[in-house]
């Protein structure tokens, strides 16, 4: 067995843990068996962004609507896409009629061993409001694909972050809606 095998919990909380695993310290998630990024874009060509307001980096954050899978006893065994349909419909209020997985990635690979499973969703309804669930304060905003990057300059100007999934959206956009 190698050293960087052996795993070590240092503090474990409601949400998160970090272990050691060998010399790393780790971040963990430990109430949730999986997280999803959902690309979700409308018949007129805008990608659907949600807002809010992050503790950890103290601003108001652009973001893919996301999520996690299995973080509570209701959604214990929950499938991936199961949890990206509910995070859409949740978050934005939309649901889509064409779903695709695209890949998995890592969020932060030197801080955490968390991994995102990337879906894209197309043919969109709106059925409800969105803005989250009772701990949320979700804005939804639609944004045409070709005005994307002018409006997140806009945003960042105005003080907010951008989060890195949406600039990887926008590679996966330029790949598989032409």
């Amino acid at each position: 067995m190698k050293m960087s095998d052996i795993e070590k919990i240092c503090w474990s909380g409601k949400f998160l843990r970090i272990i050691t695993r060998g010399r790393w310290e780790i971040a963990q998630r430990h109430n949730c068996n999986g997280i999803v990024g959902i690309i979700a874009v409308t018949n007129d060509q805008e990608l659907i962004l949600v807002e809010q307001y992050r503790i950890p980096v103290r601003a108001n954050v652009i973001e893919i609507p996301a999520g996690l899978s299995g973080d509570s006893d209701e959604h214990h065994e929950e499938p991936l896409r199961n949890a990206a349909e509910r995070e859409l419909l949740e978050e934005t209020g939309y649901t889509a009629k064409i779903w695709q997985y695209i890949t998995d990635t890592a969020s932060s690979a030197g801080l955490t061993d968390e991994i995102i499973s990337f879906y894209l969703a197309k043919n969109l309804t709106k059925i409800t409001d969105g803005g989250g669930d009772s701990s949320e304060s979700i804005t939804v905003h639609r944004v045409k694909i070709k005005d994307l990057p002018n409006w997140l300059t806009k945003q960042q100007s105005d003080g907010k972050i951008i989060d890195a999934k949406v600039f990887a959206s926008l590679h996966w956009i330029n790949q598989l809606c032409p």
